[in-house]
């Protein structure tokens, strides 16, 4: 596997521009609580580390990851944001239901950032096992809740530039 050894949190390639000028909604599964709080705790600690103002970030939490495409729909809906993370985590069973809610999840936020014209980003995890969870929310592969953050910065700068510079 090409991420066993890797923590996938390492930045050090890109340059992850502030995030000052950028107001950000995070939506928060609460199902795996344990778990999507520090997914939470990495986003949030990311945004302000690089600029964000606790004011500019406007957090929710919704029952479970599957809730996260309607809780990213609404903060794009009522609030004046440059982009949306939704945080949560999926743990696979013996029952068809996670690639039905993952799926389900997957599309659904994709077509959010569709439907508002502004970055959704996943930040969910979809894992076989808590062990490879707990890996991805503070363990030896990083904090996927960094990388979204990250990711919804350079995002937001992206459409920021492209606004700028649209030559109309």
């Amino acid at each position: 596997m090409a991420t066993q050894l890797k923590n996938l949190s390492d930045f050090s390639h890109t340059d992850i521009p502030s995030a000052a000028p950028f107001r950000f909604g995070i939506a928060t599964a609460q199902w795996n609580a344990d778990i999507t709080g520090v997914l939470y705790q990495g986003a949030y600690d990311l945004l302000i580390k690089q600029g964000a103002k606790p004011e500019n970030i406007i957090s929710v939490a919704v029952p479970g990851s599957f809730e996260l495409t309607t809780g990213a729909d609404l903060l794009l809906a009522k609030q004046n944001l440059d982009a949306v993370i939704c945080l949560g985590c999926v743990i696979k069973g013996d029952t068809p239901h996670f690639e039905y809610i993952c799926s389900a999840v997957a599309h659904g936020i994709t077509n959010v950032g569709i439907k508002h014209n502004k970055p959704a980003i996943f930040g969910v995890l979809t894992t076989n096992n808590e062990e490879q969870a707990r890996e991805r929310a503070g363990g030896r592969h990083g904090n996927k809740g960094e990388e979204a953050a990250a990711t919804a910065i350079l995002m937001a700068d992206l459409n920021n530039f492209l606004e700028t510079n649209s030559g109309r």
